[in-house]
Order: structure tokens, then C-alpha cells, then sequence
């Protein structure tokens, strides 16, 4: 797993929620966000800064702007470059965004420009942007690890297939893109943690939608298949192991226990699948990942048939 502070660029941030700059001679190429709570500083605006964690990303607000209006310009001023100036221990904010469109004087600008802090602008609602903007951010700063294998989406299900290197995994792959499936990433897969229960599969940017086949090389799955054959990124919900087939070795052939796997703390059910010839790898791709569905949905097929035998001993030590 990979270790360390993630961070994503305030340019992107600008860029992908479409926000208007309203501080363009304050260079944001540099900076950098690396929190994904955002802070509305109401008690800020009302003079109590204890506990208050100025590296967050700042939202202000129709309440926040009325509060300032009655209380004046120079006081707008004077809080405004105390949350601006941050300090030793806590640093300026990455930017301070305004919602609703709301106008500001030029004063506050002039700070912003002194302190070299961003000012944004969106026509968006303080609610739903703020809830938009932690949802973004929870996504591009999640922990991450990368794993060897291949991510699939199997009518819906994201099925991370795992092996050794060879095994086949690429063309259990290619055989499910045939099948009217989607690849999401072969050989490298990226994984994020966007919650206790969520773990975010992609593919690195240098080998997106390209497959190694051995004794091929490589083909591209989007070129070949179309855009309906890939995906940019997939929820994983199974992970499958491929393995070897060894005759010493007890294979589960019931299901009653879920085995499972963890990635960043999360854990995700596992199948181990021996390999031999004259299995169809794909076909049972697919059908793990159904019944993982079903199972989901409340119906568990080894737990039924567990339930029928048992009724049916019952049954007989009944009669006898």
C-alpha cells in the first residue's frame, strides 16, 4: 500500500467543478489540497478561532455573507485576513469559495492578493455544492494501493481477478469483453478506499484499456471492442483467485462460509477457482458474480440446499 500525504492540485479542483477564479493574479498552479473536509467558518466570522483548522478549504455561504454584511465592511476585513493568515501551526487555506455568486468588495480581494490566497466563485447553492465538493474530494484524495490483476464488470459486479503472473487472467478477460462485459484495467489495478465499505477500482493512466495477451502482445480492448467493452472505473465487489489445480488440496464445494480478502482495511468476499483444462474460466466468472448478487439480495443458494437436506433427514428420522 501506498504510504504518505495525497494531495490534489486546486487548478483541478477549479477545473473539474467548473469554478470562476475571481483572484487571477494569485497563482494556483502550486497549490495544493490535502483534506476532504471543508469548514463553513461561521464561529470564525464571529471572532472564536480556537480549534479552528485552517487548512481545510473555506465555504462561505448566504448565512456567512448576511452575518458579515451587518457587521460591516471593517470588520469583514479585519476576520477575513485573520482566517487568510493562518499560522505556525495551522497554514492558510488553499482557497476561500464563495457560493450562490455572492459579491464581495474589493478589499477582501486586495487581501486575498496580499496573502496569496485563492478566491472562488460558483452560481451553485452552499448545501449541494458542499456536499458535491466533499464528494469529489473523497475520491481524489482516498487511500490507495495498487495489485497484480485484472477488473471486470460483470453485469454490474466488479470482479477483481487475481493470480500468478500467466495463469491467464488477461485472456479470461478478453473472453468476458467477447461476452458483452466490460473491462476496467488488466495487469495493474488501482484501488481506493472511499469508505468502510467501498473500495474504487481503476486503471493507471499509462495503460488504460490495453490488455497483454502472451504470444500477441498488446492490443487495445477500446479500439477493438468500442467504448461499450471498457469503464473507466468500477466498484469491487468480488475478488476471484485463479490458481493451479493441486489434487492434495480441499476445495470449498458448498460456499456455506464466505472467504474473504482485505485491501486498506476493507474486506472483500474471495473465491479461490483451480485451474484445469476444459474449464470455461469466464463462465465461471459470471456466475459468481450473479450469485454474489443474489446473495446480496437475500438469497443464498448453498444455504438452501443445506436447509432442504436438513428438512429431509429430519423428515425420514420422523417416519422411522
Amino acid at each position: 500500500m501506498q504510504s504518505g500525504v495525497y494531495k490534489v492540485a486546486l487548478k483541478e479542483l477549479i477545473d473539474n467543478l467548473k469554478l470562476e477564479n475571481c483572484t487571477p493574479e494569485v497563482s494556483v498552479d502550486q497549490i495544493s489540497i490535502t483534506q476532504t473536509e471543508v469548514n463553513r467558518p461561521a464561529l470564525q466570522l464571529a471572532g472564536y478561532f480556537d480549534y479552528f483548522d485552517s487548512s481545510r478549504i473555506q465555504l462561505i455561504g448566504h448565512v456567512e455573507n448576511t452575518y458579515l454584511q451587518q457587521k460591516g465592511l471593517d470588520y469583514t476585513v479585519g476576520v477575513m485576513e485573520k482566517i487568510m493568515t493562518g499560522s505556525e501551526e495551522s497554514p492558510k487555506p488553499p482557497c476561500i469559495i464563495y457560493c450562490r455568486e455572492i459579491e464581495f468588495d474589493d478589499k477582501i480581494i486586495e487581501i486575498a492578493n496580499k496573502h496569496q490566497v485563492p478566491l472562488l466563485r460558483t452560481k451553485k447553492a452552499t448545501s449541494p455544492f458542499m456536499v458535491e465538493l466533499i464528494q469529489w474530494l473523497t475520491v481524489k484524495l482516498a487511500p490507495r494501493c495498487s495489485v497484480h490483476g485484472v477488473l471486470v464488470d460483470i453485469y454490474g459486479e466488479g470482479v477483481l481477478i487475481m493470480g500468478e503472473s500467466g495463469i491467464g487472467k488477461s485472456e479470461v478477460a478478453l473472453e468476458l469483453i467477447h461476452r458483452g462485459h466490460r473491462l476496467v484495467s488488466d495487469d495493474v489495478v488501482e484501488i481506493r478506499r472511499i469508505s468502510d465499505t467501498s473500495l474504487i477500482g481503476s486503471a493507471p493512466e499509462v495503460t488504460r484499456h490495453f490488455i497483454e495477451l502472451r504470444g500477441i502482445g498488446i492490443i487495445d480492448a477500446k479500439s477493438l471492442f468500442g467504448v461499450e467493452g471498457v469503464k473507466s472505473q468500477q466498484e469491487i465487489s468480488l475478488v476471484i483467485k485463479l490458481e493451479e489445480y493441486n489434487k492434495e488440496q480441499e476445495y470449498d464445494r458448498l460456499g456455506l462460509e464466505e472467504q474473504y480478502i482485505e485491501f486498506l482495511g476493507n474486506q472483500v468476499v474471495c473465491h479461490s477457482i483451480p485451474i484445469r483444462p476444459g474449464r470455461n474460466v469466464a463462465i465461471i466468472c459470471e456466475s459468481a458474480a450473479v450469485n454474489h448478487r443474489q446473495k446480496s439480495m437475500g438469497y443464498n443458494a448453498a444455504l438452501e440446499l443445506y436447509n432442504r437436506v436438513t428438512n429431509n433427514l429430519a423428515e425420514k428420522r420422523v417416519e422411522l
